[in-house]
């Protein structure tokens, strides 16, 4: 997520280094993420105890009582929204307590027990950092940093539904209505493979749109490329350690997607001034 919001800042002014931005922008969005993360283990406490992955957190596993999870989140999120309102502007402070409520109470609370397209709906908080990071710099909502929003909120459901297959026993035994649980692991998979081409097209966009150059359509394309052979493999493998493989490579595609998005804007920087 800062990884995302640092590429945001970066791309608002290239060859420019925000360090207001940089520092206490991130600084800021950092704690309100943390805090939504401590929210998220705080209001699933009951869910975790009972699955696999996460009882060993330290609220479930009783190293940490629920007023100090609450107290710390509190802290963390007034701080974080404090430091972004006076060291960076406003509009970033607004943008990111929406996003801490969107993550830790409305998908956390609401949207992860009701629906099986909860993490459709609730990636939308996830994917606000770029955005966040842009407007720290420029104070402005514009189409690019829309556009990378746009990308991770097409990409958090083939990223995380591979983890949901992978775990799909857990989330079942914990009653929480994950794709894999309330459709089956076919149907799941389908939808992977439906997304990840969408989010290869989604990802395309931008060299067409004069957004971005050759060096990002490349990284773009071969990134894309292996994504979509993961997300075919599921479909005809039965490989069961493919599905955590493909979490994982989810993870690197975005991050080396997002570095070349920012390789090719500066890239084009200097060439604008003449340095190649």
């Amino acid at each position: 997520m800062i990884f995302t919001a640092v590429v945001g800042e970066l791309l608002a002014h290239p060859l420019e280094l925000p360090l207001r931005a940089l520092t206490f922008g991130n600084l800021g969005i950092a704690m309100a993420a943390g805090s939504a993360a401590a929210i998220n283990h705080l209001l699933e406490r009951r869910i975790d105890a009972r699955m696999a992955r996460t009882h060993l957190r330290p609220i479930p596993a009783g190293r940490i009582g629920v007023s100090q999870a609450l107290a710390f989140a509190v802290l963390l999120g007034a701080t974080g929204l404090a430091l972004l309102w006076l060291f960076v502007n406003p509009l970033t402070a607004v943008l990111t307590f929406a996003s801490l409520i969107g993550y830790g109470v409305v998908y956390t609370a609401f949207l992860k027990r009701a629906t099986s397209q909860n993490i459709v709906i609730g990636g939308l908080a996830g994917a606000a950092p770029p955005l966040l990071g842009w407007t720290a710099v420029t104070g402005r909502i514009e189409a690019l940093p829309l556009l990378l929003v746009t990308i991770i909120f097409v990409w958090t459901p083939p990223h995380f539904w591979p983890l949901a297959l992978h775990r799909q026993e857990d989330y079942r035994r914990a009653g929480v209505p994950m794709l894999p649980v309330t459709h089956g692991a076919r149907h799941t998979r389908w939808q992977i493979f439906f997304y990840t081409l969408l989010l290869v097209a989604i990802t395309i966009l931008p060299a067409p749109l004069g957004l971005a150059g050759p060096i990002y359509l490349a990284a773009a394309l071969t990134l894309g490329g292996v994504f979509q052979w993961y997300a075919a493999a599921l479909l005809t493998s039965a490989d069961r350690s493919l599905a955590m493989r493909t979490f994982q490579f989810s993870i690197t595609y975005i991050l080396l997607l997002f570095a070349a998005f920012l390789v090719d804007s500066y890239a084009q920087a200097l060439f604008a001034r003449g340095v190649f």
